[in-house]
Order: structure tokens, then sequence, then C-alpha cells
């Protein structure tokens, strides 16, 4: 079905509005957002990409529908992964709680363009170079097996990312976090502030973050209608999942596992089914197989990180005795 710019148009204005009213309605002052109020926005969030899923299966059909919905949950999968970093990051620079989602919430703006690109981007090298569904195939199996051997507790120091780097040789910086600006004005200078250099690091974390999740997406769906409305509705609910999540982490140790799990398979199969596609085998593993297998990894990482989480509670419980 192709898609009309009707669509690509009530979309975007969708978005706009949204932003909008985060922004300058619910959202218009600094003020730590607490975890009841994060997981009734996160909630917000999901229904709307649930009820987005209800249009794209009455207005295209089913398999578009699933399309999406396995998007969804592989883009909102990966992205908890993401969330880890953002701790990391406004850690180092010492962001307050009442800062942050001002400072997540342009850099939500900054992905919204950053996808449109990659995204695109990756719908034109598929359609002229057929084989770059190997190279994509190839790169998330190994992503995948990179992620299990990565440490937890390695150094994080976002100074020595090259973007900041860069940024600090052409324009001067300073340490001044008196006001909730990304700019000030010393002495007819103009300076950038830790706020926006945290800024430029979340956006340069999303950038390495969309290599991965990009074409893991294109592996369900090449439409770009569907890969990047499923990526923005995920985008969306970054922030509120985020200070929902902020305070339980511990109970997501095993969630690397989970998503090593995933990209791995989402590596196989897009290897796999285009094999099969070129050499006329009629085998495909289908968008149903990956919804099940995405699920099934999720729900036993956040059970067994349950599980071991009460463990060792209970264990310092009985030395406290």
């Amino acid at each position: 079905m192709e898609i009309s710019i009707g669509f690509w148009l009530g979309f975007i204005a969708f978005v706009a509005i949204m932003l909008c009213l985060d922004l300058f309605v619910f959202h218009k002052k600094d003020k730590a957002v607490k975890m009841k109020e994060a997981l009734l926005w996160s909630l917000f969030w999901i229904l709307l990409a649930v009820g987005f899923n209800y249009g794209v299966l009455h207005f295209m059909g089913k398999t578009k529908a699933i399309e999406f919905l396995t998007g969804y949950l592989i883009e909102e999968s990966l992205s908890v992964d993401n969330l880890f970093v953002f701790i990391l990051i406004f850690g180092f620079f010492k962001i307050e709680a009442k800062f942050q989602h001002k400072i997540l919430f342009w850099g939500i703006i900054g992905a919204i363009f950053m996808r449109a690109v990659f995204i695109f981007a990756g719908v034109a090298l598929i359609q002229h170079f057929v084989w770059i569904m190997y190279i994509f195939g190839a790169f998330l199996v190994y992503t995948g097996i990179k992620l299990v051997f990565e440490k937890d507790d390695a150094e994080y120091n976002p100074n020595k990312n090259f973007f900041i780097r860069g940024f600090k040789k052409v324009f001067p910086v300073t340490d001044d976090m008196s006001r909730s600006q990304f700019f000030i004005r010393k002495d007819k200078i103009l300076y950038a502030t830790p706020f926006f250099i945290a800024l430029l690091v979340i956006e340069a974390s999303d950038l390495i973050f969309a290599v991965d999740s990009i074409p893991a997406v294109l592996s369900v769906s090449k439409d770009p209608f569907i890969v990047y409305t499923s990526n923005i509705f995920a985008i969306l609910g970054l922030r509120s999942l985020y200070f929902a999540l902020n305070g339980i982490m511990a109970y997501f140790h095993y969630l690397k596992y989970a998503l090593s799990g995933i990209l791995t398979f989402i590596g196989i199969k897009m290897i796999v089914n285009e094999f099969c596609a070129e050499f006329g085998v009629h085998f495909q593993i289908s968008n149903y197989t990956s919804l099940a297998v995405i699920v099934i990894f999720l729900t036993v990482s956040i059970l067994l990180s349950v599980a071991v989480k009460k463990r060792d509670e209970r264990k310092v419980a009985k030395r406290m005795k």
C-alpha cells in the first residue's frame, strides 16, 4: 500500500502538537519527575502507540500492524539499554533531577530528525543494494555477541567522546551551572554550559544507538512509514520511561543478555530470510516469530533479575540480623 502524503503530514502534526503540549503545558517548569507521574506518562505513551497501531490495522491491514508492533517492541526494548547511559551522563555532569526532563526533551527533538535521516538512508540502501541486508545482519549478530562481554563497571567519561572533544576545540565551555541554560554570556563572550554538553553527549549516544536499532527494525519492515512511526513512538515515551525506571534499574540486571539475544536473533533472521529469498528457498522467519522471541527474552530477563535482586536482599537482611 502506498502511504499518502496525508498520513505523513498527519503524523508529523501529531508529534509536533504532543511535543508542544509536553514542553509548554505539562512540563513548563523545571521540576523533578516523580516515579508515579513518570509511570502514568509511560502508560499514556504506550496507550498512544497501541491506539496508533489500531489505526494501522484499520487502514493498512494486519501485516502492517504486526510490523509496527514488532518494530515498536524492538525499539522500546533496545532503548531501555540507552537509559543506563542517560543515568551515567547526568551523574557525571551532576545534572539535578529537576533539569533532566528539559535536556531529554531537546535530545528527543534531535533524535527525531536523526532517525528520519537514518531510516530513509537505510531503506534507500536496501532498495539499491540488496546484499546490504547481509551486512546489517552480520553487524547485529556481532553487536549482540559483543554486548555479552562488555564490562558493566567500565569507567564512563563523556569528555573522551569524539564529538565533545571536537566541540570544545571550537567553542568556549564554562563550568557555570548557576542557571539552567544551554548557553550563557560572560564578558560579551558566549559560553556553552554543562547542560549543553550533556545534551551533546545524549545526542551522540542516540546516534550510536540508532546504528543498532535502525537495522533491527528494518529486518521487520522496509516501509519507511512503519519504521519511522514505530521509532518515534518509542522515542516519545523514552523520557517518561527513564524517570519511571531510574529508581529500579537493579531489577534489570540481566537485560543486556536479553538485548544480546534479541539483536543476535534479528541479525540471523535478516541473513536467513535474505538468503532464502535470493535462492528461491520457501522459508522465512516471520514477524510473529520475532514478536514471540522478543517477548520471551524480555520476560525471562526481567523475571531472573527480580529473582536475583530479591535473593540478594534476603542475604543482606540475614547478615544484618
